[in-house]
């Protein structure tokens, strides 16, 4: 079995006119959180929306799991056990937080019937999720409206994980309270890809990281070996962790 989960080769996205991936190569390694990094408009959201099937790679292959998903649509896809939060967090503002949670629990068809034991886990991992179980999930806050989108992508055992910019917006108990889900995710087995732009909260949980530029990336390795290296942090992003 391949040391990769998923796989990229030679990705191209056009959104109408638009040329977004020129041939992204991308490998997130079996078990590991890999980070997505980039400028602003550098692919990366493109990059998670054409693995998950919401728009369709014009040339090139995403493998997963040793399968080519590259025509399969969304639902298919999202049968095969990865989980996806998009930036917006896709939250369904009129119903309660456990309704929310019930949409995702494909096994169940109460609330009742979920996991127990995971929800208690999810519980202990986002406390505001049970404390504010049956409020309107519009009215949650957006560190809230965060902890239920992830909640929810976890509420059945997933092998992959992707998320878009979990931090973005959170006040910084959260983002640590975020933190640690990830690593108990981590730890349980679950192979993660995450887009960020708060680079300590990179630094932090990455154990591989790849950095896109123009449609592509430029360059793929250890986490660490980016964070201790400042020079090439300065020339890939511009900045220093």
């Amino acid at each position: 079995m391949s040391d990769n989960l998923l796989t990229l080769e030679g990705v191209h996205t056009h959104i109408g006119a638009y040329h977004i991936l020129h041939g992204v190569d991308l490998q997130v390694p079996r078990g590991q959180l890999t980070m997505l990094l980039g400028r602003n408009g550098a692919g990366k959201t493109t990059t998670l929306r054409t693995i998950m099937g919401l728009w369709q790679a014009s040339q090139g292959r995403v493998t997963f799991n040793g399968a080519d998903i590259t025509k399969k649509h969304t639902p298919q896809i999202a049968q095969l056990n990865i989980a996806y939060v998009p930036e917006n967090m896709g939250i369904f503002a009129d119903l309660t937080v456990k309704e929310n949670m019930l949409l995702a629990a494909r096994q169940a068809r109460t609330a009742a019937q979920i996991d127990t034991q995971r929800l208690a886990w999810i519980f202990k991992l986002f406390p505001a999720v049970e404390k504010f179980w049956n409020y309107p999930a519009g009215k949650l806050s957006g560190g809230q409206k965060q902890m239920l989108a992830v909640s929810r992508a976890i509420v059945e055992p997933r092998e992959l994980l992707i998320v878009d910019e979990p931090s973005k917006g959170l006040a910084p108990a959260i983002i640590n309270n975020m933190i640690d889900a990830f690593q108990q995710l981590k730890a349980s087995g679950v192979t993660i890809l995450l887009v960020e732009q708060n680079i300590n909260f990179a630094k932090r949980l990455g154990d591989h990281v790849a950095v896109m530029d123009d449609g592509r990336v430029v360059h793929a390795g250890s986490m660490q070996a980016l964070a201790e290296d400042a020079a090439l942090q300065q020339r890939l992003l511009g900045l220093s962790l």
